[in-house]
């Protein structure tokens, strides 16, 4: 995924209602936090034991005065941490920014997937341990695997993952995955399945304890595909892609088997999707849109799904995150201003055009069932 960029301006937090219109269905967005804030950003992660909200922020240049304004001060890339259930901010760590996060409950330590770095820091006392040396690779979306305590550092440019020990921060070796890699997910009994973002998409299956990809299941004509999630049960995949070989083809859910790859059935998405979750307690699997939509496909059985509702969120809030204990979901974005004359529509699939980002004008969403 690419890291957003954010018009600079200082920090500003208010905690006050945005107009969103809402489709017929039982999610809604049930709160928004205008933390406002500037610099890039890409994921969205909630630590359920920790009851904590991470979402790392990139740095930014000073602009210089102007006759009309006035000079704007660097802001310095940092990962910003808020309380999971009331969205208010409980502290940052300077200096450690990047695309993603993940965490290891159990000993303590998060990880960012930094530049050209990961940067390894303790969420309790909200410092900096170490940062870690990963070679060529590049950084980008991230999973911390419960099943053997350890993280996986996705990068697009060298095609692998880096497995790093979560306990002390080792490197333990990479991955190589065939493809150009966005969101992994894992069983929770040692296979990890990790979405290739290539033009014709495949989701690589990993075997955790070998650390070897032991199979490829193509898409065949969908691509794109930034977002996976996982009925864990029933052993079913849901891909999230943007666009497929045809021209004008809608972006698609893409639904299948995770024990051989079998394509179970397609789905229509509302947008170009860049992130999916699942919750087993609802059998529900979510993809956010950066059109500004989050589509809600319902599995009705192992073989049987429908798109149960298609919700408006906030344009450009394209990544998601996932609370088990509330059922609720996080995504994230800044208001925009109009977009300039002369900017072209873009590809179906593809992200709409967007004005000047408004300054102070982050917001956090969370979205559930309406009480």
């Amino acid at each position: 995924m690419r890291l957003v960029l954010a018009v600079i301006v200082a920090a500003v937090t208010t905690y006050a209602p945005l107009a969103i219109a809402q489709t017929d269905g039982q999610y809604k967005v049930l709160e928004t936090a205008r933390v406002g804030g500037e610099g890039g950003w890409d994921y969205i992660y909630a630590d359920t034991d920790g009851r904590r909200l991470y979402i790392p922020r990139g740095a930014t240049h000073a602009v210089p005065a102007t006759d009309s304004a006035a000079e704007v001060a660097a802001v310095p890339g940092r990962l910003t941490i808020f309380d999971l259930d009331t969205l208010k901010p409980i502290g940052e760590i300077s200096g450690v920014s990047g695309n993603g996060t993940a965490v290891d409950p159990k000993m303590g330590h998060g990880f960012t997937s930094d530049h050209p770095k990961v940067s390894m820091f303790d969420t309790k006392t909200k410092t900096l341990i170490k940062s870690i040396d990963v070679g060529a690779a590049r950084p980008d979306g991230i999973y911390f695997d419960p099943f053997n305590e350890r993280v996986y550092v996705f990068s697009h440019p060298t095609k692998d993952a880096t497995v790093i020990d979560a306990k002390d921060g080792t490197v333990l070796g990479t991955i190589d995955l065939g493809g150009t890699p966005e969101q992994g997910v894992g069983d929770g009994k040692g296979m990890m399945y990790v979405v290739m973002q290539d033009a014709v998409g495949s989701v690589t299956a990993v075997d955790a304890k070998t650390m070897k990809a032991v199979a490829h299941y193509s898409f065949v004509d969908k691509g794109g595909c930034n977002g996976l999630a996982i009925d864990v049960k029933n052993q079913i995949l849901f891909a999230a892609c943007r666009s497929g070989s045809a021209p004008g083809q809608q972006p698609t859910m893409v639904i299948m088997s995770a024990k051989d790859g079998k394509i179970l059935t397609t789905l229509p998405l509302a947008g170009g999707s860049d992130g999916a979750v699942f919750n087993p307690a609802t059998m529900e699997a979510f993809s956010t849109n950066g059109n500004g939509t989050m589509t809600i496909v319902k599995e009705k059985s192992p073989t049987s799904f429908e798109v149960e509702q298609n919700l408006q969120t906030m344009n450009g809030a394209r990544t998601v995150t996932f609370d088990s204990k509330t059922g609720h979901l996080f995504t994230m974005s800044q208001e925009r201003g109009p977009v300039p004359a002369g900017v072209a529509a873009p590809s179906p699939g593809g992200r709409p055009p967007q004005g000047p980002a408004i300054l102070g004008s982050f917001t956090i969403l969370m979205i559930g069932k309406a009480q």
